[in-house]
């Protein structure tokens, strides 16, 4: 043996790196995972204590306390009791609902289409959504009962999803960042001009309702609303972590994915129902917040990389997350006024988006 021979036994093989690879990604999901679990603690106890009525934690402990025990409380305990029960942690298990059915939804967006750019809000998915609720409301329609607005912004959201993608489709190359950002503008344009139409139609309490909702808000939030949005929203998300590995194969390209055995047609299909499921649960009650399923997915997907076995259950709680951190200072920034969570997300989701695109112009000069 020469020299500068290396034994067999030294020389790492493709298995040992993925191996490593393997472990260290599983450490970093691990710590993130536990720093997410903190962060969501601090901020729902935070959501909780500030408002148009700072509570202390005496009167947090107190309230939660009296509610469970089923003790009668009179004045200021009473007072706080109704805040933290029937107001604040309605609106944070509302928060929790929207932001993780928008930032799941971005993942799985972003899979079907082959493309980080696809958000519900970009590609018009929310703007054909919130379409349908507005002609619920407007129209007065009431065929389903209590069912009938997010039935509607469903039905609305499955017929916009379908035909993004029949004029985006990613086919076998992959996505087209241009023409899915031009469908984009072309349905949020056509949305949001029949919904112009129809709030033109609305009175003034439809319009002062209307006008709000349309810039996104949890202030309808309520446990009655919380018990509508959450079925679908949970079945949403459980199908999507059921089906990372044919997520995962979709990415490689369709032909790949089918050649792996998975019936693209039919995951497409369902991508398809699912995410319009998704962003049903999300519009029906909170109107339109923009960019998380944009930023929440590809921050994770930049930390612990793109297999949707993680992602999809990261995003769902990043997205929770982001949510109630942008509820929170959408209540505390100007109290006792309101400032719309979609102004919010927007000032934040824009610089992202304008980021990301400057960043695959980088990337694409430098091939």
């Amino acid at each position: 043996m020469s020299d500068t021979a290396v034994p067999r036994t030294a020389r790492p093989t493709a298995l040992a790196r993925y191996d490593r690879r393997g472990k260290a990604l599983s450490g970093r999901a691990s710590l993130l995972a536990l720093l997410i679990a903190i962060g969501l603690l601090a901020a729902t106890l935070a959501s909780i204590m500030y408002g148009a009525l700072t509570l202390s934690l005496a009167d947090i402990l107190g309230a939660l306390t009296a509610r469970i025990t089923g003790t009668e409380t009179t004045g200021q305990a009473a007072l706080a009791e109704a805040v933290v029960w029937d107001l604040r942690l309605a609106r944070i298990v509302m928060a929790v609902i929207v932001g993780a059915s928008l930032a799941t939804c971005g993942a799985a967006m972003q899979g079907l289409f082959g493309n980080p750019l696809a958000d519900p809000g970009i590609v018009g998915v929310s703007s054909g959504a919130s379409l349908g609720a507005i002609a619920v409301v407007v129209l007065n329609i009431s065929v389903l009962g209590p069912w009938t607005l997010p039935a509607g912004a469903f039905l609305a959201g499955i017929a916009t999803t379908l035909i993004i993608y029949a004029l985006a489709s990613p086919g076998q190359s992959g996505g087209d960042n241009a023409r899915l950002l031009l469908v984009g503008i072309a349905v949020n344009a056509i949305g949001g001009s029949i919904a112009g139409f129809l709030t033109y139609l609305a009175t003034m309490e439809q319009l002062q309702s209307l006008t709000f909702w349309s810039m996104g808000s949890l202030s309808v939030a309520k446990w009655s609303t919380v018990a509508l949005t959450l079925p679908p929203a949970v079945v949403g998300i459980a199908l999507l972590v059921w089906w990372s590995r044919p997520l995962d194969l979709l990415a490689l390209g369709e032909r790949q994915a089918r050649h792996l055995g998975v019936d693209v047609k039919l995951l497409r299909r369902k991508l398809i129902v699912v995410t319009a499921l998704l962003v049903a649960a999300a519009v029906s009650f909170a109107g339109t917040i923009g960019f998380v399923g944009l930023v929440v997915p590809h921050l994770f997907r930049l930390m612990i990389g793109p297999g949707h076995r993680l992602l999809v259950p990261f995003s769902a709680a990043g997205g929770g997350f982001l949510v109630i951190l942008a509820d929170l200072a959408a209540r505390t920034l100007d109290p006792p006024s309101e400032v719309p969570i979609g102004i919010l997300m927007g000032a934040l989701g824009g610089p992202f988006f304008l980021w990301m695109i400057y960043r695959g112009r980088n990337r694409a000069s430098a091939v």
